[in-house]
């Protein structure tokens, strides 16, 4: 039998829902012990948010549960006494997020409904020696505004907050934004005239609307007006910046009358600049914000003042339009206007700022060599010194010579840690999930290295498949990670989690090839320009180094897969690679480079990726373009892409699929018409995870192999 027709009829054994059909997301628990699964995988807490007390005694953590039947996760807010041997977290509220303490350490403020409005609330814990979670008043609402909160940071003394709230900037009061907002929506007419980009930005159209920051005063009784003053005053752009800002991107100065902000101008060349500022501007509103950093034409952010009010501490990349660039540490002297970078010698990119009560420490999280630690860098000298390394470090706090974080691994999800101030006496706090985990099965984890391009060191992992067992050979899910400076860790996920693989009986290896993060910053530089190139070398020579040190591996029955940059890969090698696999699956990947940079919105990544536009470089965009090798495509391959993706927008995905359908590969194209570059609502992942799985089995079972051998 020829080998296409007998994986076609292969395919019509197997054949999944169609369009019309019902899909199965049910979930029932499993019971006892079993493998590791998607089910187990979108139920588990997911812990977050660490925020430690002033006096280092109390945790609050964010909680979001998952309400299936309602299809949507639930957040909560718990607290812990972390002096109490043996005391458990209590919920101290049911529905809410971003908890952080009141300056004297009594209450907690945080993000909850009122009448579907977010506003900010507070729950008061105080009892008479020590806080008492467990009997606490009714929580208060505090703000009182017509729009959604976005997001806040209460003042040092507690006095004041700064609030974003998403407004039309001609507006005088949020009341306005919000009057705008529900006239448009009595239109009967549904038509928007855009005069500039962005048009939509990740999974949400323009609507003409700004985050800007605003400053409130707390009152006697501790609540805030209605209408907030405006500090982001004649701000062409978004305090936190979209999609993804947050809180990290302002903050007070110690006194409270200064507050640092960055932002990105608008203007009209947004999509394709990556020139974010620093500014300054008086909490008080008496004055327009000042450009601080108005010389660097590249990426500044996360401002954090001195605890002296001296210096402001803040990120600085140094190369425009570059969003993978190291972030520096950057020292600026307010007084003097001086600066100077703190770690030129620390060849890694932090995320983020915190600063010690002294202010000699600084606190920041990278990626490193297959982990994300936490790092303490010296104010004065630079000298980096990694706290807390094995896994990865999620949020974390600082209070009363305490570290108090989250931690998690490829075989854990996140918990709550609490440490020293130096990282040591590490322990674990929290531990939820624990029951689950004990009955779920899951494969071992190892790192290796191997020569990649250049003979350069490359980092990758493999994952044994659940129930392992020495002597015995298991199909392979071959993960192409994305980014494309991005890296696979020891880290848990709730998409491309490799244990929903092993759970299934596959093992599973993946590459951090030329351009992943946490190797240095010309690692990752390597990829920009060379997309096809030195990355497909390092998957090459990494999938037979695999082969070579890991006999459990069937080579003859292993399937790529891959999301955005990865999905980018899958199709540049089913018509470059394609020899080894037997199936192949692109979730959001670009199919058309060139059709790539017309239908995305941040036009800076390909412009700087492609060493320009396409209109001026067209053969940077035509170098690695898969769509000219679809002649060479042979191998069945599962499309997945969803219609709120604008990141990489679906008619990528439709293009590949239509090019498989018209050579009569066999081929099954997934589509979501309701979440964006990620899935993430609970039934579409157990779709997703579904799906895939059964691709996956349908052609490394051991007779589809055999058939599809050449």
């Amino acid at each position: 039998m020829k080998p296409l027709i007998a994986a076609l009829l292969l395919a019509l054994v197997a054949a999944p829902a169609m369009a019309s059909d019902a899909v199965d997301t049910t979930f029932v628990k499993a019971q006892g012990e079993h493998a590791f699964n998607v089910r187990d995988l979108v139920m588990m807490d997911r812990v977050g948010d660490p925020q430690l007390s002033p006096d280092g005694r109390y945790a609050a953590f964010g909680l979001r549960s998952t309400d299936y039947a309602a299809n949507k996760g639930v957040g909560a807010i718990y607290v812990l006494d972390l002096s109490a041997a043996g005391a458990q977290p209590v919920k101290v509220v049911d529905k809410g997020g971003s908890a952080r303490w009141s300056a004297d350490g009594r209450s907690l403020y945080f993000v909850a409904p009122a009448k579907d409005v977010a506003q900010l609330w507070r729950v008061d814990l105080g009892g008479k020696s020590g806080l008492n979670p467990g009997r606490h008043a009714a929580p208060v609402q505090v703000s009182h505004g017509a729009l959604d909160l976005g997001g806040y940071k209460l003042s040092p003394d507690g006095k004041q907050v700064l609030l974003s709230y998403e407004v039309f900037t001609d507006c005088a009061t949020l009341a306005c934004t919000q009057q705008r907002v529900d006239a448009r929506d009595k239109d009967k007419a549904s038509g928007t005239i855009y005069k500039k980009l962005f048009v939509r930005h990740w999974d949400t159209w323009a609507n003409g609307r700004r985050n800007q920051l605003f400053v409130g005063q707390f009152d006697g009784k501790g609540q805030l007006a209605v209408e907030p003053k405006l500090l982001s005053r004649g701000i062409d752009g978004d305090v936190p910046s979209k999609p993804f800002g947050d809180e990290g991107e302002f903050s007070f100065s110690p006194d409270g009358k200064t507050v640092y902000f960055d932002v990105r101008i608008a203007g009209t060349s947004e999509p394709w600049s990556t020139n974010f500022d620093v500014y300054s501007v008086p909490a008080d509103g008496s004055a327009a914000p000042r450009n601080l950093t108005a010389e660097n034409k590249a990426w500044d952010a996360s401002p954090v003042a001195s605890p002296d009010g001296k210096t402001l501490y803040y990120l600085a990349m140094k190369k425009p339009g570059f969003e993978a660039d190291r972030f520096a540490v950057m020292a600026l002297d307010l007084a003097t206007g001086a600066r100077h970078e703190v770690d030129p010698q620390w060849d890694r990119s932090p995320g983020g700022l915190t600063i010690s009560a002294d202010g000699k420490t600084l606190y920041a999280t990278a990626d490193d060599n297959g982990q994300h630690p936490l790092f303490a860098i010296d104010a004065a000298s630079g000298k980096v010194s990694q706290l807390v390394g094995e896994g990865t470090v999620g949020g974390f706090s600082l209070a009363a010579g305490k570290l108090l974080l989250t931690r998690d691994d490829l075989k854990r999800p996140a918990d709550v840690y609490m440490a020293h101030a130096d990282g040591s006496d590490l322990k674990q706090v929290t531990h939820f999930n624990a029951a689950d985990l004990k009955n779920a099965k899951m494969g071992d984890a190892e790192f290796f290295t191997f020569k990649g391009w250049n003979n350069e060191t490359v980092q990758g992992y493999v994952v044994k498949p659940v129930d392992y067992q020495a002597g015995q050979t298991y199909p392979v899910a071959f993960i192409i990670h994305g980014g494309p400076q991005g890296a696979m860790s020891n880290g848990w996920s709730y998409r491309w989690n490799p244990q929903t693989y092993a759970g299934q009986g596959f093992a599973v290896v993946t590459v951090n090839f030329h351009g992943s993060t946490g190797y240095g910053q010309a690692f990752t530089d390597s990829i920009s320009g060379d997309w096809g190139g030195k990355p497909l070398e390092d998957l090459k020579l990494g999938w037979k180094a695999a082969l070579d040190k890991y006999s459990f591996l069937d080579g003859d029955r292993a399937c790529a897969l891959g999301a955005s940059y990865g999905g980018y890969m899958v199709y540049w090698m089913a018509g470059v690679w394609n020899q080894p696999w037997k199936c192949l699956v692109d979730h959001d990947g670009v199919f058309d480079a060139r059709a790539m940079y017309y239908d995305t919105e941040e036009l800076w990544f390909e412009e700087y990726e492609n060493g320009g536009t396409p209109f001026d470089h067209p053969e940077n965009y035509e170098k690695f373009n898969p769509v000219n090798h679809v002649k060479d495509w042979r191998v069945p391959m599962m499309v997945v892409h969803s219609a709120k993706d604008f990141r990489i927008p679906d008619t990528q995905g439709l293009g590949a699929f239509t090019a498989l359908q018209r050579r009569g590969i066999p081929s099954e194209l997934l589509h979501f018409p309701d979440e964006n570059h990620w899935v993430l609502k609970p039934h579409n992942s157990v779709q997703w995870h579904d799906a895939v799985n059964a691709w996956l089995k349908q052609w490394t079972a051991k007779d589809a192999a055999k058939a599809g051998s050449h």
